[in-house]
This record gives C-alpha cells, sequence and structure tokens, in this order.
C-alpha cells in the first residue's frame, strides 16, 4: 500500500534566506547578481542569464568588467564604479553594456556595497535593467521634437508661439521676430496683448480671444496688429487650445500671418472689379443715351427746319411770328440738351480748335458774375506760358459754366470758386492716357459730397438737386467732353470739404491751328441751283431736308434707303450733290459715299450725323453735317463740298 503524497511545503514553512533566493531567481527582467570585494560575479540570476546570455557557469567568478564595452574599461570606469558605491552607499548610472555575443544594449545600472558585521565591505549587490527599448522611444521622441522645433524656427512667413493659460508668451520663433520684431528675449515671460492696438485692448479683445479658443477650441479672427516700431499690419490670428491627457487646457498655440500686401491686392482687386462694373454700366447708358439723342436730334430737325420754312411764308402778324419764334427757341434748348446726351455718350460731333484757356476764362468773366451772383467770390490762377489746348472752345464753356452752377448750388450762403490750369506730362496711364496735358481745376469751398454721391456723380440724370431744377447731365456731359477729347476727368469731394472737378485737355500740336482755322474759314454759300439726291431712312427727316434744298433754291431728289439712292444715282448723271444720313439700316451713309466715291469720284458729298464716331476710312472731301442743321449749316455745308471738288 502506498503512502499518501506529502503535502507542498508553503512559502511561510521555508526560511527567510530560502524566500530572498526564490525571488531573486523569479524575476527575469532584471539582472540581479552579486560581485565580491574585488569585482568577480559570485551570484547570477535568471534574469541576469536572459539580459546579458552568460549561463552561471560561464560567469561565475569573472570580473564584472566583461559587461562593459572596451572605451569604458580602458576609461577605468567599472572600478570608479565601485569606489563610487563604497564611499557614497550607492552608485547608478545609464550607459551601454555588452552581452556575451557583443551585441550591445543601454542598460540602467545600480550597485550598492554589502557590508559585514564589523562594517567592512564584503561585496556588492548590482541590478541592472535593460532600457533599449526606452531609449530608443525616448531618442525618437527627442529627435521628433528636436526636428519639430527647427521646422517652427524654419518657418518666417508666420509667427509660431505658445502661449501659457495666463497668456503669457512661452516661446518665439524667426517668423514672429520677423513679423513683429521683438526678439524671443523681449517678448518670452510678457503677454500677448502687447501686439494689439490700444482701443482692442481696451475692448478686452485678447481675453476674448483666448475665452473663445478655451471654449470652442479655436479663435479665428483677422485684424490690425502692432509691431515693436510702432507701426501696423494686418494679420490673420489663429489660436488654438492645448491639452492634457485628461482634457485640461495647458497653454494656447498662436499662429499670425502678416495679410497686409493680400489684403491691399484683394482691395486693390475689388476697385478694379467695380471701376470695370462702373465702366460697363456708364457705357451701356451711354449706348442708350446716344441712341435716344441722335433720334431725338432728327425730330427736333424737323421742328426746327419746319418752324423755319413755316416762318418764312407766315403773313405779317406779330403774335404769330412770336409764336414760331418761341418754339424754335424751344427746340434749340432740346438741341442744346442733345448736344449734353451726345457728349455724355461720346458721340457729339466736336469742333476741336487751339484754345488758350486764360483768354477763354477771362472772356466768360461777366457770364460767370451773372450766373454765380455777388456772394461767390471767383479766383484764377493760370501757370505762366501756359501752353493751348486742343478742344472744341464752345462746349468747353458750357463745360465750366455746368460746373460753376453746380458750384454756386453747392454754396447757398456764398463762398470761393476757384479756376487754375497748368501743364502736366502722364508718363502712364492715369486719370488719361500718357501724354501732355493742361490740368483744369475748378474748386469750390461748399458743402461736398459723400462717398456714395461721389460715385454716381458723373452717371446722366442722376442729380441731388430738387425736382425741376437739374436735368443731371451737367457733369456726365463735362466728363463726355473730356474723354471725347482725348483726355480725362476726375471729381474729388469730401463732405464739408469743397469739391474740385479736374480736366486733362491735350496739349494742341503745332499743326493744329492750321487745321482748325482751315475749316472754318469757308465762303458764305453761293452756289448755284443744283440737281441734288437726299437720302435719309426717316421719313419726316428726308421730307424737311428736300423743303430746305429747294427752299436753297436747288432741284432735290431723294430716297429713303442706301440702295434706292444707289440706282438714282446710276440713272440720273444729272446728280451734281449728294447729302446722305449716315445711320441707316443695310447700308450706312459712309458705305454709301465709300461706293459713290468709287463709281463717281468727283461727286461732292455730305454726310449728316450727330455722331462724331464715324468708321475710320471715311473718303476724303466728305463733309460733314452736324445734326440738327437748319437752313444756314445745310447751305454752308454744300458751299464746302462744292469748294472741295
Amino acid at each position: 500500500m502506498t503512502s499518501p503524497a506529502a503535502p507542498p511545503l508553503q512559502l511561510s514553512q521555508l526560511g527567510e534566506e530560502m524566500r530572498y533566493r526564490l525571488l531573486v531567481e523569479a524575476v527575469t527582467d532584471y539582472a540581479i547578481f552579486m560581485l565580491d570585494a574585488e569585482g568577480r560575479v559570485v551570484s547570477w540570476n535568471p534574469g541576469a542569464q536572459r539580459l546579458k546570455g552568460y549561463t552561471p557557469a560561464q560567469i561565475l567568478g569573472q570580473s564584472f568588467s566583461s559587461f562593459y564595452t572596451e572605451a569604458d574599461r580602458l576609461a577605468g570606469l567599472p572600478a570608479r564604479a565601485l569606489v563610487t558605491a563604497a564611499t557614497q552607499g550607492r552608485f547608478e548610472a545609464e550607459g551601454w553594456r555588452v552581452r556575451k555575443d557583443g551585441s550591445r544594449f543601454w542598460a540602467l545600472v545600480v550597485i550598492e556595497p554589502i557590508r559585514g558585521e564589523d562594517g567592512a565591505i564584503v561585496g556588492y549587490a548590482k541590478v541592472t535593467r535593460d532600457l533599449t527599448e526606452r531609449r530608443a522611444a525616448e531618442e525618437n521622441l527627442r529627435r521628433s521634437e528636436q526636428q519639430f522645433r527647427v521646422l517652427v524656427q524654419g518657418v518666417t512667413d508666420y509667427a509660431i508661439y505658445m502661449l501659457d493659460t495666463q497668456g503669457l508668451i512661452a516661446n518665439w520663433n524667426a517668423g514672429a521676430q520677423r513679423i513683429k520684431g521683438y526678439s524671443a528675449a523681449e517678448v518670452v515671460g510678457t503677454h500677448f496683448s502687447r501686439f494689439y492696438r490700444a482701443e482692442d485692448r481696451a475692448r478686452n479683445e485678447p481675453a476674448k480671444a483666448l475665452a473663445t479658443a478655451a471654449r470652442e477650441g479655436r479663435f479665428e479672427a483677422e485684424g490690425w496688429r502692432v509691431r515693436k516700431d510702432g507701426s501696423e499690419f494686418r494679420a490673420n490670428v489663429v489660436i488654438d487650445a492645448i491639452r492634457d491627457d485628461d482634457g485640461r487646457i495647458v497653454g494656447f498655440a498662436k499662429i499670425t500671418r502678416d495679410v497686409t500686401a493680400q489684403r491691399a491686392a484683394q482691395q486693390a482687386l475689388e476697385r478694379a472689379r467695380e471701376a470695370l462694373f462702373q465702366s460697363q454700366k456708364l457705357d451701356a447708358i451711354g449706348q442708350l443715351t446716344g441712341g435716344v439723342a441722335h433720334d431725338f436730334n432728327n425730330l427736333l430737325m424737323v421742328v426746327m427746319s419746319s418752324l423755319s420754312l413755316a416762318r418764312r411764308r407766315l403773313p405779317d402778324d406779330p403774335k404769330l411770328v412770336q409764336l414760331i419764334d418761341n418754339a424754335l427757341n424751344g427746340a434749340r434748348r432740346g438741341a442744346a440738351l442733345t448736344q449734353r446726351m451726345l457728349a455724355f455718350a461720346r458721340r457729339q460731333d466736336l469742333k476741336p480748335t487751339v484754345v488758350h484757356l486764360p483768354a477763354l476764362v477771362e472772356g466768360m468773366a461777366e457770364l460767370l458774375t451773372r450766373t454765380l451772383g455777388s456772394t461767390v467770390q471767383v479766383q484764377t490762377a493760370f501757370a505762366p506760358d501756359l501752353p493751348p489746348v486742343l478742344v472744341d472752345a464752345n462746349q468747353l464753356e458750357l463745360a465750366l459754366l455746368n460746373l460753376a452752377v453746380n458750384a454756386r448750388d453747392a454754396m447757398p450762403d456764398g463762398g470761393r470758386l476757384s479756376l487754375s490750369a497748368q501743364e502736366e506730362t502722364l508718363a502712364q496711364a492715369g486719370p488719361a492716357a500718357p501724354g501732355r496735358y493742361v490740368r483744369l481745376a475748378v474748386a469750390d469751398s461748399g458743402s461736398g459730397m459723400d462717398a456714395a454721391t461721389l460715385a454716381r456723380a458723373t452717371e446722366p440724370f442722376f442729380t441731388t438737386k430738387g425736382a425741376g431744377k437739374g436735368t443731371g447731365l451737367g457733369l456726365a456731359m463735362v466728363h463726355g467732353l473730356a474723354g471725347q477729347s482725348g483726355g480725362g476727368f476726375m471729381l474729388q469731394s469730401q463732405p464739408g470739404q469743397g469739391t474740385t472737378a479736374t480736366l486733362w485737355l491735350p496739349v494742341a500740336q503745332d499743326d493744329a491751328p492750321a487745321t482748325a482755322q482751315a475749316r472754318a474759314a469757308v465762303p458764305a454759300p453761293a452756289a448755284s441751283a443744283l440737281r441734288v439726291l437726299a437720302v435719309d431712312d426717316d421719313p419726316l427727316v428726308l421730307t424737311n431736308t428736300v423743303a430746305l434744298l429747294e427752299e436753297l433754291g436747288h432741284t432735290a431728289l431723294q430716297a429713303a434707303t442706301a440702295d434706292e439712292a444707289l440706282r438714282l444715282l446710276r440713272a440720273d448723271a444729272t446728280i451734281a450733290l449728294l447729302v446722305s444720313d449716315h445711320v441707316m439700316p443695310h447700308m450706312t451713309g459712309a458705305q454709301l459715299i465709300a461706293t459713290v466715291r468709287h463709281e463717281r469720284p468727283q461727286l461732292p458729298v455730305v454726310l449728316a450725323t450727330g455722331y462724331a464716331e464715324l468708321p475710320a476710312g471715311l473718303p476724303p472731301r466728305t463733309v460733314r453735317l452736324a445734326k440738327p442743321f437748319d437752313q444756314a449749316a445745310l447751305a454752308l455745308a454744300i458751299a464746302e463740298a462744292l469748294a472741295d471738288r
């Protein structure tokens, strides 16, 4: 019969020495062994065997210096470790150690002396831990932090820095120094509110930014910031909250970018877009205005010519004559209105001549005095040796009169109107194309205009005057005159600071006077009866043109289209003069004249139009007749056409 198995021993039944031995033998993550007083290994646990690769038989009795690198042994590091442990009671260090196979590992080493009952050192307890993986992780983290630090410091287009929870600056990169002008030594430890304007600090904007970042995790805004030298710049600012593993805010990351140049570029783009929009709008209105004015010209011509013809046939009745004259004056006022409309649309038939501005203004002195009244003081300042300009003198007088009336209305209690002029050369495109100009400025001391009114001031039919007190075409006419004359126009005004209207008028060339005067020197009409072909697609205008021709003693034929006119000309060689409208369907008057000149080169021609912008290549010796015209203007044009043969 077998005896029962003995129960296993309990730890409490073992002696203290045995329990310690079992504890040490059970540890495998640490090398725990003893050295004698000379540093030879006298015990070896499984952790030491796993860590260093030696079995007890291979290492017991050997010096622990076997675990050191050759360099450390030559430097006497093992001996110093024992001396330190003996004298200071403990040696602790990290360093490279060597396994049996020659591979290295990073070790944390602790050596403590073991003393006998008499206090003498009898050996050393040595504990070694492999920290290779931890060291690698720490080294990777260190390299990562260093790379990140180099990255942040290398950024110069952005100010990147950290704030603590109170808003104090914790670090400072090169971009922050470049943008804000402070070195790290000047700002680290100070509050970031120093970069804000005084009024922003008064509104507690810095604290609000941090509160938003803390509450929402992020704050982003654009605003003005202040550099060290006091200059301001436009900044895009981002503040992100930094939290620890428990979600507590430990600081803020702040990134600032200088967007001053970008903002200026964006504003310039917006101004360019607005200018383009205004230009397109004005062009569209100009097209509409020009078309309306052209049709209105035709109607006025019918009214004026019919009234003139009727007046000659009236009996000697003063009342009827007065009524006809009143109607003619009304039609002429309508013609003046169409001139303003066509000037804005740049389709008015201007007659530029050489004009000396001081003489022109002096000639208007009495008119200006009567118009402005005694409460407005007129001052003039013209540069000496001011060169003449090339402009339609009548239209320029009308433009100055319009500006003077506007100035008077802006100074109801009186004030000062100043007219000045000086030569200016534009090297690049600005208010006008590059070239030589005389800059004529008309400035008043009136109430001025706000930005919204100023932006619309040159729009046709826009007026700030009461109902029936303004057509809204005065400034539009001045704008059109300047552009059509090859110059430019600009308005400057602020509320309470008055208004300055500036015209850039081209300097007259040396050959301009002869050209201008030659056309003005046409003799009075004395033509004999002719066979004349009149062409116009408007039957009312055509009827009145024929009537005016017949009143002048000519035989008039009529055609409603260019094709019909060509058929009559080809069929009747006795036709001695062609008077044609310009704007007609299918074939314009200019195209008709070009065809006629090819077939009958010597035939005199007159082109009647209210437009100035005729196509390039108009045949030579084509006399222009401005609409609306009366009998005297028609006779003068016929005489000029016959003189050019």
